[in-house]
């Protein structure tokens, strides 16, 4: 992946190979050009009893930088926002800022809800979360006609969150219709950006977008 760094690096992220999880996590990175050490758990890995001495969940994506060791996504990616603000993904304004974080309360609650559903291995189950999600991002479509990114003329953490999702698509069997096409001519300016190019995993270009 580009991006591991030659050079020695204090920081390891601990991520699933295809986990929109740690894929998010790993668009920050990225996208702030972070030297980071990434090991690469696989979906039918186990894993190891190093990170569940770091981790008391067990969990993916887990940073550890130095003696800091965090396991919650949101907490992770404004971690290293903060830490690394060049460029910054958030807003400076405290208002903008509270709006920001709603956009992405929402996401967390309405569309990566829907992930462990998406994959069921019980039909109906999967195909009422397809339905929800593809309903749900149709629906939000049309404010891509207004801003070039997610509510902004900026590229900002809520697009981190949004694109793993996006990515995945065609993998949860979700097709849209032809009135989210805003949403998908957003979807595309994501996917050539040089950051989420280098975020991705062998695995995760297979996924078929």
């Amino acid at each position: 992946m580009g991006l591991v760094a030659n050079r020695k690096s204090a920081m390891t992220l601990h991520s699933g190979s295809l986990d929109p999880m740690s894929h998010r996590v790993r668009i920050v990175l990225a996208e702030k050009n972070v030297s980071v050490k990434i090991i690469d758990i696989a979906p039918d890995e186990n894993l190891s009893e190093d990170l569940l001495a770091l981790n008391p969940y067990n969990s993916v994506p887990t940073l550890v930088d130095r003696d800091l060791a965090l396991y919650t996504p949101h907490i992770i990616i404004e971690y290293l926002d903060e830490r690394y603000p060049h460029p910054p993904l958030m807003p400076i304004d405290p208002v903008l800022r509270a709006q920001s974080r709603t956009f992405l309360y929402r996401i967390e609650r309405d569309w990566y809800s829907l992930l462990d559903d998406l994959q069921s291995k019980k039909i109906p189950v999967a195909e009422n979360a397809r339905k929800i999600l593809s309903d749900s991002l149709t629906a939000v479509a049309p404010i891509f006609l207004q801003k070039p990114f997610f509510m902004s003329d900026e590229f900002s953490l809520i697009d981190c969150h949004v694109a793993p999702i996006l990515w995945r698509l065609k993998s949860y069997g979700i097709d849209l219709p032809p009135q989210a096409k805003p949403l998908m001519d957003y979807a595309d300016k994501l996917f050539v950006r040089e950051g989420f190019q280098n975020s991705l995993t062998v695995a995760e270009r297979d996924l078929g977008n």
